[in-house]
């Protein structure tokens, strides 16, 4: 049997919005609740107040007047609750429908629901579209006037805010969400801060100073943190004597980056001093820790008498590492003193600290005292306690007393971790006791702590220095299981670096039968070895073989191996391998072409060294400076000096800038046909160009002046290059000697070319 129910959900004193529904059997059923028109609902919701809505899906309690046919009825109280998309009464309208047994034969019914908020009397109601307020009490209408112009209320009082086990209030959540919300969510900040106490405001609310802290914690931006702060005492007056809260915008001021915070926190500090505000101890400590050991720190200090308060242990530990920051190991041991009469007690961070300072600081008397005082004042001494007094008994000499603290440890049942090992390595090293360091290698391989680079460094040095270096197989057999390719490298590099070309050769078999993809850096270094050692036919074998270990062959591979063959003059090799890198790759690069030229015209094969220039002219890569200098010194030195005189200019007409190693080689070349004249003009245009000759360029014209008798020009180019500010060679006094016998001798002094290999007279 359907009935219709009329629903004026209204929030007084403005007019009610009316809702029409055909009752069903159920909603008089025992379902205890009432289903309200949704879409009729919806279109009073952008008129009814904010708080209201926000609170649908949680339920909100109103007042329900009833009126029937010819009289009023009494008010009950239901939830109103938005749930799954639907809008209902609930809790409490099937007892209303229970107490109405006449309920299915009324036509007609209205609800009233009216707002909760607090208020005395409510007069002269004008328009019905004035804003609405948010929500928070329950009012119950007492009495109205005849003409529905006034009306009054009676409001139950709030509940008290909610309070832990021990009375303190419990902060609002969803009151410090909101506040949150509203000021980062804010473009213009003095608005936020606007619709904020106009929020706490409408709700008749304060913030209590732990709710403010909160907000301050919550805010992600020290700037807003600083100014919400200041806002604060307008929406909590108790704020302003919270040692807490000047504790927490302290503490975002420390941990923030801004450039002026420490005159922020002094400006805190200033208004707590004018406010008559005294902190608490935990300020003390959050000043140490962000001012350190600055002038600031002793007004820290200062305060702690002037506020009555005593320090803890904890602020003796901010005090101490405040020092220890600062680099002050002797007011950091006066502290710690004081610390010892006062009878405070240290963690073991804050000791090891202390310990590593004064062993630093070479305070090594101290250091033991504080080490000692560790066991006697029960605080046990960790693996870093131990390492830090091994280092300091190494770094003074007293290697035993290190080793004795090695097995003090180990009976204490402590493990050393590889920073352990390796201190205690370094000191064994820095003893020469070779067989005190494998037993130490041995055993930290059988506790299990990997070693890694910078142990097998320590090892290989050790064993170098001592010319034991057969007992690096042993290292490398008993430590079989840790070693990786990543070792292998380094190991192989540094025998190759140090000049042990045969046990990096051994070493780097070993590592290419390891099972996995090898490091480029090992075999460019075992590369550079066996080239080094003039052991081209091996550097070719292997250069053909890294693909197989998953190493790409690069350019700088073969152009160490075309250097290598050049200087031994394998010109066999240096075809067929070039002819090899044209095939498969990788393409040549200017420094491939420049070695081969150079390489061609040092054993004469001037034709083999122009078609190499010429390639290179035809190639993506474009001859530079050096690739003119190395066919120039090859046409040269070889009898065509009319040819590299066209390649100088050719090389001038193409942009390129001569530099002393070219003036110098065509110099000398001209110097070697006699043609005097044509060495010193090419000398005179250096000069004019504001290309600076060198102590080479002076030794190769001077030679040439003496030779031909012009001891005059000889004398005057020796006094420019006194001038100059260059210091004379062996090569210059041999010439002088010679300009001073007159022998005008035509024995030179020969020696190679640093830059081009080839002999250059009389360099």
């Amino acid at each position: 049997m359907a009935q219709e129910l009329d629903l004026e959900l209204g929030l007084a004193p403005y007019d009610p919005w009316v809702l029409k529904k055909n009752l069903t059997e159920s909603d008089l059923s025992h379902s205890g609740f009432v289903i309200l028109p949704k879409q009729d609902f919806e279109k009073i919701i952008p008129q009814m107040e904010r708080g209201l809505v926000e609170n649908l899906g949680n339920g909100v309690e109103v007042k329900v007047h009833i009126v029937e046919e010819g009289h009023e009825s009494d008010d009950y109280t239901l939830s109103l609750i938005k749930c799954s998309g639907r809008y209902m009464l609930r809790g409490g309208w099937y007892n209303m429908v229970k107490a109405k047994e006449r309920t299915r034969f009324l036509l007609r019914r209205k609800m009233k629901l009216l707002r909760r908020r607090f208020f005395n009397s409510v007069n002269t109601i004008t328009k019905p579209n004035r804003r609405q307020y948010a929500t928070k009490y329950v009012a119950k209408v007492t009495s109205s006037s005849p003409s529905g112009r006034s009306l009054s209320a009676e409001v139950s009082l709030p509940n008290p805010l909610p309070a832990d086990v021990r009375g303190y209030p419990l902060p609002r959540r969803h009151l410090i969400c909101r506040a949150t919300n509203l000021i980062i969510g804010a473009t213009i900040l003095s608005d936020a801060f606007s619709d904020l106490s106009d929020y706490l405001s409408s709700l008749s609310l304060s913030l209590t100073p732990d709710e403010a802290s909160e907000i301050l914690k919550s805010l992600n931006s020290p700037l807003l943190a600083v100014e919400f702060f200041k806002f604060v005492p307008s929406l909590c007056p108790n704020s302003q004597n919270d040692p807490f809260l000047y504790n927490r915008i302290i503490l975002i001021l420390s941990r923030s980056n801004l450039s002026d915070r420490f005159d922020r926190v002094r400006s805190i500090l200033d208004s707590m001093v004018k406010s008559n505000v005294h902190g608490n101890i935990s300020t003390v400590n959050i000043l140490i820790g962000f001012f350190g050991d600055t002038e600031d720190l002793q007004m820290c200090l200062r305060l702690v008498k002037k506020w009555g308060l005593k320090m803890n242990s904890f602020t003796y530990k901010c005090l101490l590492q405040a020092y220890l920051r600062s680099r002050d190991s002797s007011k950091a041991f006066d502290v710690y003193c004081e610390i010892r009469r006062g009878g405070h007690k240290l963690d073991i961070f804050a000791y090891n600290m202390l310990l590593d300072a004064l062993a630093k600081d070479e305070k090594i008397d101290q250091a033991c005292q504080v080490f000692e005082d560790m066991k006697k004042r029960h605080c046990r001494r960790d693996e870093y306690s131990y390492t830090i007094m091994i280092r300091t008994m190494g770094r003074i000499g007293k290697y035993d007393e290190a080793v004795g603290l090695f097995n003090e440890m180990i009976t204490e049942g402590l493990t050393l971790n590889v920073v352990g090992y390796n201190t205690l390595m370094q000191v064994l090293a820095k003893g020469k006791m070779v067989d005190k360091a494998i037993q130490v290698f041995s055993r930290m391989v059988e506790t299990g702590c990997r070693p890694n680079e910078y142990t097998y460094s320590l090892v290989l040095n050790l064993l170098v220095a001592e010319g034991q270096l057969v007992r690096l197989d042993g290292i490398v057999e008993i430590s079989k299981r840790y070693m990786t390719q990543g070792i292998y490298s380094y190991l192989v590099r540094t025998l190759s670096k140090l000049g042990h070309v045969s046990e990096a050769h051994r070493l780097f078999c070993d590592m290419w039968s390891f099972p996995v993809k090898g490091e480029r850096d090992s075999y460019m270094s075992m590369l550079e070895s066996l080239c080094g050692a003039g052991k081209t036919v091996e550097a070719i074998e292997m250069l053909s073989k890294i693909h197989e270990k998953g190493v790409v062959t690069d350019t700088m591979m073969y152009n160490t191996v075309f250097s290598a063959l050049g200087k031994l003059k394998q010109i066999s090799h240096i075809h067929d391998l070039f002819e090899k890198m044209k095939k498969d790759g990788p393409s040549p690069d200017i420094f491939t072409y420049n070695i081969l030229i150079s390489s061609f015209g040092r054993v004469g094969e001037v034709d083999e060294a122009i078609n190499i220039f010429e390639e290179l002219e035809r190639s993506d890569c474009k001859p530079d400076i050096i690739s003119y200098n190395s066919l120039i010194n090859c046409l040269g030195k070889n009898g065509d000096v009319d040819e590299a005189h066209v390649r100088f200019k050719e090389m001038q007409e193409k942009g390129l800038n001569p530099d002393v190693v070219t003036y110098s080689t065509l110099m000398e070349c001209f110097g070697k046909t006699e043609r005097v004249e044509m060495a010193y003009s090419l000398f005179e245009e250096m000069l004019v160009k504001g290309c600076q000759p060198n102590i080479v360029t002076y030794n190769i014209l001077l030679d040439c002046l003496e030779k031909s008798g012009r001891t005059a020009e000889a004398v005057d180019l020796y006094t420019k290059m006194k001038q100059q500010g260059l210091t004379p060679d062996s090569i210059t006094y041999t010439v002088l000697e010679r300009l001073q016998s007159g022998s005008h001798g035509k024995s030179r002094i020969r020696r190679k070319n640093p830059i081009t290999g080839w002999v250059v007279s009389p360099l």
